[in-house]
């Protein structure tokens, strides 16, 4: 085990799926706390030797059931209590999905999964209503 001198900040990835043909993003309903109950991009925590896209594509495949072959670098978001368990950095993905490869079920820590239309989404966990509005602005 490693032993440091100074806290050290948590890394996770976060990820935005989109399907193009009908404008929907995949969302899951958090299983555990903090945020119980809530929905939030699926993502999780990068393992110690792990690239980020692929943590994001492992987290989405745990939590979804989904694989989505390409995944690209959104922001990294940083606030310093966007997480109530500690300081924690996130690395935004943002990926798409074919709608005949839309079919997911919920893992993992993830309660239930879901699509919701962009323009009509219920109230997130964390910063996620940032990270996607970050998105749709790169989009556009």
């Amino acid at each position: 085990m490693y032993s440091y001198k100074y806290p050290r900040a948590s890394i996770t990835v976060d990820a935005v799926i989109v399907q193009k043909q009908t404008n929907k993003i995949l969302l899951i309903r958090r299983g555990r706390d903090p945020y119980a109950g809530k929905w939030a991009l699926p993502g999780g925590f990068v393992e110690e030797n792990e690239l980020l896209s692929v943590a994001c594509k492992r987290e989405l495949k745990e939590e979804t059931g989904l694989s989505v072959q390409d995944v690209k670098q959104l922001k990294a978001y940083d606030k310093i209590d966007r997480d109530p368990r500690g300081r924690t950095i996130s690395i935004a993905f943002y990926g798409f999905s074919d709608e005949e490869n839309s079919q997911v079920q919920a893992g993992d820590d993830a309660a239930s999964v879901e699509w919701f239309p962009l323009d009509s989404l219920p109230p997130l966990a964390f910063d996620h209503d940032l990270i996607i509005n970050d998105f749709l602005k790169w989009v556009k």
